[in-house]
């Protein structure tokens, strides 16, 4: 059977996406730079720019190259006619709220920061959104198309607002992002967890690595599931929350993982959140402390393995990377069954790289999917 030739539609529709792409990645071209960028004749670029100019994506930037006096004919500069529209990066943290507004180029035009603090209300903390989306507009001088937010609790799928599980040391109650931030942002906002996020600077890392686990160990206790290249939410968007698996605490009681922490004295004053300084200090000065850490943890980990049969399991976090306890962990694990494989993680400030990763394709892909 004789293959059907592309259709002459389809071919177009290819070539204009390889004109927006060297846009993309250039600010301004010519259309003899366009032709020689993307592989085309010119006259075949030349086409394309003007179906794109046609269409609103493309424009004239009035700016023309030298020209004249044997240097060859005058060329006129295109840029994208959407090279002004931003995406969003916002990660709403226990220390507070962060963001900056990325162009279509990966360029930063602003940047706010608001702080909040581990103990903050649900409404100091939608003040503090507030506050950050409104500078960011400000600067930005335009509301965002789209933005994509990184929080520190659990989120609902379906909803994108943070939901309040027992023993979570932040955000006590609901946030709604996408609530807050309407009528700053004009298209789609998308938040997911901190965790998943970071375990999606992972993936990205090491591409070949498709199926594994990330165990967050630091104020608070996370998981990120990754199977075949995508982290599993599931049906809520609750998956990973590890905080409230059984394991084995201190004299061999079967305790939840997060109840650990108060047993050993690990917490925060007056709070559930873990006290990473204390903690460090504690299991670098005490075998016994380490031991206890190792063993309820390493029940976790080896609950992961034998639910999920990852390739292995990235340990990252502020207490989760110390060599000490990285050892430690290894030893305990070493001695069950289902020998899951740890890796500390390799991505420093993981989350925030794959926030700002996700929103700038986000903004990429939607000038590319734009009607033409």
């Amino acid at each position: 059977m004789t293959p059907s030739k592309p259709t002459l539609d389809l071919v177009r529709n290819v070539t204009d996406e390889h004109v927006l792409r060297a846009l993309i990645r250039h600010r301004r071209m010519t259309r003899a730079e366009i032709a020689a960028e993307t592989g085309v004749s010119r006259p075949t670029a030349g086409e394309s720019v003007r179906r794109l100019v046609e269409a609103g994506l493309v424009a004239d930037s009035g700016e023309r190259t030298p020209g004249g006096r044997g240097r060859g004919r005058v060329g006129s500069y295109y840029v994208l006619a959407d090279a002004a529209r931003t995406a969003w990066a916002i990660s709403v943290a226990p220390e507070g709220v962060v963001a900056e507004a990325v162009d279509v180029h990966g360029e930063t035009v602003a940047r706010a920061r608001e702080g909040s603090g581990p103990s903050a209300a649900p409404d100091d903390v939608a003040a503090a959104l507030r506050a950050v989306a409104e500078r960011l507009a400000a600067e930005s001088g335009t509301p965002a198309s789209l933005a994509v937010v990184s929080a520190a609790d659990p989120v609902d799928r379906a909803t994108g607002r943070l939901v309040h599980l027992p023993d979570s040391h932040f955000l006590i109650g609901e946030l709604d992002p996408p609530g807050i931030l309407t009528g700053h942002v004009t298209g789609p906002v998308t938040v997911d967890n901190d965790v998943n996020w970071a375990a999606r600077a992972e993936l990205a890392a090491s591409p070949g690595d498709d199926s594994f686990a990330y165990l967050y160990l630091g104020e608070g206790l996370g998981c990120a599931l990754v199977s075949d290249g995508r982290v599993l939410r599931g049906n809520r968007g609750l998956a990973g929350e590890v905080s409230h698996l059984i394991t084995t605490g201190p004299g061999g009681r079967a305790v939840a993982l997060i109840e650990v922490f108060g047993l050993l004295g690990l917490r925060r004053p007056g709070s559930t959140a873990i006290d990473p300084e204390r903690l460090l200090n504690a299991a670098t000065g005490s075998a016994s402390v380490r031991a206890a850490l190792a063993e309820a943890v390493g029940g976790v980990l080896t609950a992961i393995a034998s639910l999920t049969d990852p390739e292995h399991i990235v340990v990252g976090g502020p207490w989760g990377q110390d060599p000490d306890i990285f050892e430690a962990l290894q030893d305990a694990t070493s001695r069950n069954p289902r020998v899951p494989v740890l890796r500390p993680a390799s991505v420093p400030s993981a989350a925030s790289i794959a926030l700002r990763a996700d929103a700038l394709a986000r903004l990429r892909d939607s000038i590319l999917a734009a009607p033409r």
